[in-house]
């Protein structure tokens, strides 16, 4: 289980991140979800001490972060984000072997088991026709099945990813999210797309602002009620085919009402 406690955080003199909490446990999937400039990638920051928190606290299983070596830590939880590794000159193979980093000393060699296990990682993606590939010559979707193999590769049982599906077609959106619904960890994640959001998580944390709006399953918090105030926009949830809850969006006029406001009125002509 890895948590976050009534957690803050300023750039300087901005606040930026207001009491947030978030937890997922064992094998769970939670998304977080809200407009940009949210908090939401500064939470999951705080989540791997990327960024201390000026109040509040990081658990890893029972573990406060801030007490725990840089090592130690690594060995608990993996990290996937935005950052431009097609511009290391670096095969598949040997950008997965980093994620074996956490458990070498300083100066000791890769082992046969180190290599077994980062093949493994690679045929877990999907990816071990791309080992002897340069990464540059990647597409968006090969490379994050990288990057994922590189987090399964530190054998972390907590991962964090940061809108993986970023710059990725609607394929390759919904073949990663399935990787990552398949894989035996406990996994937070960022998204935009609340339907992403709604089909591969178990449970959502919406953030607005700094602050957590809502946290639960996600009947419970893709509400228009809750949505709608604040992203703005008008949401009508439907059942898909499948049994799933998929949202359809529509952009407000001028005069219609957003949210709490909207939904009084509604309810008062039924």
């Amino acid at each position: 289980m890895i948590s976050a406690e009534h957690v803050s955080h300023a750039y300087g003199d901005t606040e930026v991140l207001h009491g947030a909490s978030v937890a997922a446990r064992s094998g769970e999937v939670v998304g977080l979800i809200g407009p940009n400039g949210s908090g939401k990638t500064t939470l999951l920051r705080t989540l791997y001490r990327a960024l201390r928190p000026s109040a509040g606290e990081v658990v890893v299983d029972d573990q406060p972060i801030a007490s725990m070596h840089g090592r130690d830590l690594a060995r608990e939880v993996a990290v996937v984000v935005q950052e431009a590794v097609g511009e290391l000159p670096l095969s598949v193979t040997d950008t997965v072997m980093l994620g074996r980093s956490p458990h070498l000393n300083t100066w000791q060699r890769s082992s046969a088991d180190d290599v077994e296990i980062a093949a493994e990682a690679l045929r877990r993606v999907g990816a071990e026709h791309l080992a002897d590939r340069d990464v540059g010559d990647l597409s968006g979707g090969e490379r994050q099945r990288v990057l994922i193999a590189r987090a399964l590769a530190q054998q972390a049982t907590h991962l964090l990813m940061d809108e993986p599906t970023n710059h990725l077609d609607i394929h390759f959106q919904h073949e990663v999210l399935s990787l990552v619904r398949e894989l035996d960890v406990t996994t937070i994640i960022v998204l935009h797309d609340l339907n992403l959001a709604a089909r591969y998580c178990d449970r959502l944390v919406l953030l607005d602002r700094g602050r957590v709006v809502a946290a639960g399953t996600i009947d419970e918090v893709l509400r228009p009620e809750i949505i709608e105030p604040v992203y703005g926009i008008h949401i009508q949830p439907v059942t898909a085919d499948d049994g799933r809850l998929q949202l359809l969006f529509r952009t407000p006029n001028h005069a219609e009402p957003i949210g709490h406001e909207h939904h009084a009125q509604k309810d008062a002509h039924v």
